[in-house]
């Protein structure tokens, strides 16, 4: 079980941009095509850019065609939660932070082998910490 972070709004305002507090904090959604990882191909990890955790390897990442970073599994499974997303008139899966809550994305049923799972994250959610 990851140790909570928790902070007010105020605090994650003082820290994260306008775009990672959009997406992390209100549960919004980058413009697809338009992050910084969606087409990376480098090798290593991404941390939650709220608090560090470690989330997904460079090694479970694949293409999913739909302009966000898509991962088949995060590096274990208490680095995220899941919670049901009833907005925009469907039923979605939410993925967040399992430390700090943070708003990821969504995971759906149409991923690769071995899971299955296409973990489908925002570009600005993400930190990745290159292999050296």
């Amino acid at each position: 079980m990851e140790e909570k972070m928790i902070k007010s709004e105020e605090e994650w305002k003082r820290q994260l941009t306008p775009g990672q507090f959009h997406v992390c904090r209100q549960k919004g959604t980058e413009t697809a095509f338009t992050g910084k990882y969606w087409d990376c191909k480098e090798a290593g990890i991404y941390r939650c850019v709220c608090c560090g955790n470690d989330l997904f390897s460079s090694e479970s990442k694949f293409d999913s065609g739909t302009g966000w970073p898509s991962f088949w599994a995060p590096v274990a499974p208490e680095k995220v939660k899941m919670e049901d997303d009833l907005s925009l008139f469907m039923h979605r899966t939410e993925v967040m932070c399992g430390r700090c809550d943070a708003h990821l994305g969504h995971v759906f049923d149409d991923g690769p082998p071995p899971t299955g799972k296409r973990y489908c994250i925002n570009s600005v959610a993400l930190e990745l910490v290159k292999e050296k």
